[in-house]
């Protein structure tokens, strides 16, 4: 019976490791804990400033978005659609606006709100209505302004970009924003109306390994949306090295 209770009790040298190293373990928790209250005792005082500080940050953060942005987004939704009322009345000066407060315009909504989405598209708006008046150095600048998550409308504006340098007698940069306008946008008639322009624009500035490669891309890739107009150019270009 004694023999029987000796062996159930008798504990290995592996078990009596496991022990010490479980003992250690818990010894070592115990210093680290008592490592961090002493940390937290010596720096509470900073340590309240710092989270009071993250708190603050965050709540101003929500506050300013509530308070500031939100209405500032109305505002200037308003000015927008006031503007683009205008232009669908087919009265551009009135649309453009920017020379009094009472008719902010696109120009206006884009000056008095940048930041807002609202505001960037009035950028995007004065600057094809500038471009239509040939101004286009300030309808460049405008449109450079512009900025959206929309691919098509990134392409559109690296676009309209490239033809205000166009009839600024400046081909390279023209080709260039053409160029830019192909690969910001995954829509295939996009790609391949400014595929058509690059390779246009290289032609006429004679770079033809540039208007090659535009154009065998056009045969090789957007034959369904080309519908034979760049026929004669892709024969063309054959020829070129």
């Amino acid at each position: 019976m004694s023999n029987k209770y000796n062996d159930s009790t008798h504990l290995t040298k592996k078990q009596i490791k496991e022990g010490k190293e479980t003992v250690e373990v818990f010894h070592d928790l115990d210093e680290s804990a008592l490592k961090s209250e002493k940390f937290i005792e010596k720096y509470a005082k900073q340590l309240t400033a710092v989270f009071l500080i993250l708190v603050l940050a965050v709540l101003g953060y929500f506050a300013y978005q509530q308070f500031v942005m939100v209405p500032r987004n109305d505002k200037a939704t308003l000015g927008y659609l006031a503007a683009q009322k205008n232009l669908a009345l087919g009265d551009d000066a009135k649309a453009l606006g920017g020379k009094s407060a009472a008719n902010p315009g696109f120009i206006g909504t884009y000056q008095e709100y940048k930041g807002t989405a609202a505001g960037k598209l009035s950028a995007y708006s004065a600057g094809i209505i500038k471009f239509n008046e040939g101004k286009y150095q300030q309808a460049y600048d405008l449109l450079d302004a512009f900025s959206s998550d929309n691919k098509i409308l990134m392409a559109l504006k690296y676009g309209a970009m490239g033809d205000c340098m166009a009839n600024l007698n400046k081909g390279d940069d023209a080709m260039k924003l053409y160029d830019k306008a192909t690969s910001v946008s995954d829509d295939p008639f996009t790609m391949y109306y400014f595929t058509r322009k690059a390779g246009l624009m290289a032609i006429a500035l004679k770079k033809n390994s540039d208007a090659k490669k535009y154009f065998e891309k056009i045969e090789d890739e957007y034959q369904d949306f080309d519908a034979g107009a760049s026929d004669a150019y892709i024969e063309m270009v054959k020829y070129f090295k």
